[in-house]
């Protein structure tokens, strides 16, 4: 348990990076713990997670899209939720629907698992053939969490709104949505890119992602939460300024954030020592 000096405690690891299950939290977590059971008990979810990575990775040898990058981007996302909430913001998604705020973390939860599995159609537009794909899952997922029929179809509307919202293309209408979309930019560390650069990858995102040392999340100061990111070279920026600004940007989180990149190799002839979004 973190000690988040302007929100409370928090439940996830003390740089923000892995969500704690058995930690304080500042929402009801109940539903949430039963959620992320049921998804690592699943079968059919893991055998998505793993035939997913097929396609970007061995046959156009992008980076990771697989069950790695979803556990990241999860657990990034429920970090993000958790410190938000310790600030005092308020999800409009579940409240919207009228749903509970114990259903707000479900959604951040299954959409960021479910989000990348139409890579198992193509690499290409893959968040339009998740949405079918996802729609599938959560009509048995969702009786099986306990949901009734018009809980189910209102939950199921979230979490579809907020995997096709982690595109740039769409505009998240949720602050559930804007935490997956910048969660999703989150996963950016040099592993994320391990695969296509053993395998003489040289393109832009993945140089940019050998780059990038650490992620971290903290409470920050004036109700925002703190991201902080080391970079080991000026390569990193392309990651910060390019794929994690478009992520932010129509977010509905740009005013709750305070983002720091600090390049950490010591070198008097630093192209970027630091930028900050």
């Amino acid at each position: 348990m973190s000690d988040a000096t302007s929100g409370g405690d928090s439940g996830s690891s003390g740089d923000g990076r892995v969500y704690d299950v058995d930690g304080d939290h500042n929402f009801p977590d109940e539903r949430l713990t039963e959620t992320l059971e049921y998804i690592a008990d699943d079968e059919e979810i893991t055998a998505y997670l793993e035939a997913q990575n097929v396609n970007p990775v061995a046959r156009k040898r992008y980076n990771d899209h697989g069950k790695k990058h979803v556990e990241i981007v999860r657990n990034r996302a429920l970090c993000l939720y958790d410190l938000l909430k310790g600030e005092g913001v308020e999800f409009n998604g579940a409240t919207e629907q009228g749903l509970s705020e114990a259903d707000e973390p479900v959604i951040v939860a299954l959409a960021a698992t479910l989000h990348d599995i139409g890579h198992v159609v193509h690499r290409d537009q893959h968040p339009y053939y998740s949405i079918p794909l996802a729609a599938d899952l959560l009509d048995r997922i969702l009786p099986d969490l306990g949901y009734d029929v018009p809980d189910i179809v209102r939950t199921k509307g979230e979490v579809l709104h907020a995997i096709l919202c982690h595109h740039v293309e769409e505009d998240p209408l949720t602050l559930e949505a804007g935490v997956l979309r910048v969660a999703d930019a989150l996963d950016m560390e040099q592993g994320r890119s391990r695969i296509p650069y053993e395998r003489g990858g040289r393109g832009i995102n993945t140089v940019s992602s050998q780059a990038i040392k650490a992620v971290t999340l903290h409470p920050g100061e004036d109700n925002a939460v703190l991201i902080e990111i080391e970079m080991t070279n000026a390569a990193g920026v392309y990651q910060v300024d390019n794929l994690l600004k478009a992520k932010v940007r129509g977010s509905g989180l740009e005013d709750r954030l305070r983002i720091v990149a600090l390049n950490a190799h010591e070198d008097d002839d630093q192209i970027v020592e630091r930028i900050e979004l």
